[in-house]
């Protein structure tokens, strides 16, 4: 049996805009009942002419019901999918709010942003990840590790030279009793030599332009050839040949095996 095609949670002609809007009036016809074009206004802040021309287009969709200087009705259609909405935020914010910790205004921001684009396939597995953390008796401890785990707060130490890259164990920080493992940097390849990406530990700009070009976690690398005197080093990611410096390639930690 084949399965079920996911589908984000926008409908033909509603934009991640018209979500917005609609997410709101539903939002405050659930506090106040009847909801008015400067409620809305209000909420979202924004002018009163750019709540209309929403409202325009929304009524041409059939989510809303609305009549100029009236009370703004939610169709069935609209409330179905207000509600569709509402559960991706609240399901990706409590995503960043709990298990990442970020910031309240943070968590908001990100959920805005994604939960256009989340699938039901997505959320569904979502749901399912927070029934794993509600339901499976050991899950506390891990949680909580990764809570408290240094690395998290950008406190692992700094890497100095190839050798220190391959020494640190970061899971030795908070756990000194047991021998630290032996790690390797993207230095320790061979060229020709393929790897995947354990972690990055450098911090900041460093981290997040690498981030960027493609190194994340499991990610398959090769190792194309080191530059001059070795202080550059040109790999392959994600079909695409990246050059990095010496003391970048010394912070990331690849995995034993592919």
């Amino acid at each position: 049996m084949n399965e079920t095609p996911s589908h984000p949670a926008a409908e033909p002609g509603l934009s991640s805009s018209l979500e917005d809007y609609l997410e709101t009036i539903y939002e405050l016809a659930q506090k106040k009942g009847g909801v008015r074009v400067k409620d809305i206004a209000r909420a979202r802040a924004v002018k009163a002419a750019s709540v209309s021309m929403a409202l325009r287009k929304l009524e041409e969709l059939g989510f809303v019901g609305y009549e100029r200087r009236g009370a703004i009705a939610l169709t069935e259609a609209g409330l179905s999918m207000g509600r569709k909405i509402l559960a991706r935020h609240k399901l990706l914010c409590r995503f960043f709010a709990e298990v990442l910790q970020l910031p309240p205004d943070e968590a908001e921001a990100q959920s805005c942003a994604m939960e256009h684009g989340l699938t039901d396939s997505g959320m569904n597995q979502l749901v399912r990840f927070f029934e794993f953390l509600d339901t499976c008796p050991d899950v506390d401890g891990v949680i909580a590790r990764f809570h408290a785990c240094p690395r998290r707060h950008g406190e692992a130490p700094a890497i100095e030279d190839a050798t220190g890259a391959a020494e640190i164990d970061h899971c030795a920080l908070c756990h000194p009793q047991k021998p630290p493992r032996p790690a390797r940097s993207l230095v320790d390849l061979r060229p020709g030599e393929r790897a995947r990406v354990a972690n990055i530990v450098s911090h900041g700009a460093i981290r997040q332009r690498m981030l960027d070009m493609g190194l994340l976690p499991n990610a398959l690398i090769e190792l194309e050839r080191f530059g001059p005197g070795g202080e550059s080093v040109w790999i392959k990611c994600l079909g695409a040949q990246l050059a990095l410096r010496r003391e970048e390639a010394e912070t990331v930690l690849i995995a034993e095996g592919i």
